[in-house]
């Protein structure tokens, strides 16, 4: 099903999905979910379908931390440093590699759910030689963010997506705390 695909920890970690094309489009999203090489989900279904609408003849998905959950909410208040780390290196050398002429931000309004989402997008939309053109697909949500692909309508279409005002927007706010749970004395 797909023929790019890359993964770790036998399997419970993605680290990037897609199909090839001389013309793909590269989507980063929030964490993966349950797509593999042979099987797709909602969002890679989405993100194949919005590519393929929009003229590209493939694409490439990737995330912001690569454990994969069902909901975010799922996942650890703490990032594990090497899925961490050996996913943004590993974002930026396929971006290197295939230098697409787009990249859709597509991590909707729940990368606030743990603070290491903000960092990689810090990190990322920071990074000077990640510049090609940053797109959103359909209106941001209320609070500013670019839609996921969970969360999409067809009917939209690509809007030119400005990482330096999104990271400006960022840049005054520290990333979200981490819960602490209180110790119940009895």
């Amino acid at each position: 099903m797909y023929d790019i695909y890359a993964s770790g920890r036998r399997d419970r970690w993605r680290f990037l999905l897609g199909k090839s094309g001389a013309r793909p489009l590269f989507a980063i999203g929030l964490n993966p979910n349950t797509a593999t090489r042979d099987r797709s989900d909602v969002t890679a279904t989405k993100v194949e379908r919005v590519a393929a609408r929009a003229g590209f003849d493939g694409f490439v998905l990737v995330n912001l931390y690569p454990v994969r959950a069902a909901r975010c909410t799922a996942l650890p208040e703490r990032a594990d440093r090497a899925a961490y780390a050996t996913n943004l290196v590993r974002i930026r050398q396929w971006i290197e590699r295939l230098r697409p002429e787009a990249i859709w931000a597509a991590w909707g309004a729940d990368v606030l759910a743990r603070d290491y989402f903000v960092r990689a997008v810090r990190a990322l939309l920071g990074d000077a030689r990640l510049v090609p053109e940053w797109l959103r697909f359909g209106p941001p949500t209320a609070a500013g963010h670019p839609r996921h692909p969970s969360r999409l309508s067809y009917a939209w279409s690509f809007a030119p997506f400005d990482a330096a005002e999104y990271l400006r927007a960022f840049a005054g706010k520290p990333a979200p705390t981490q819960r602490r749970k209180r110790a119940v004395i009895t």
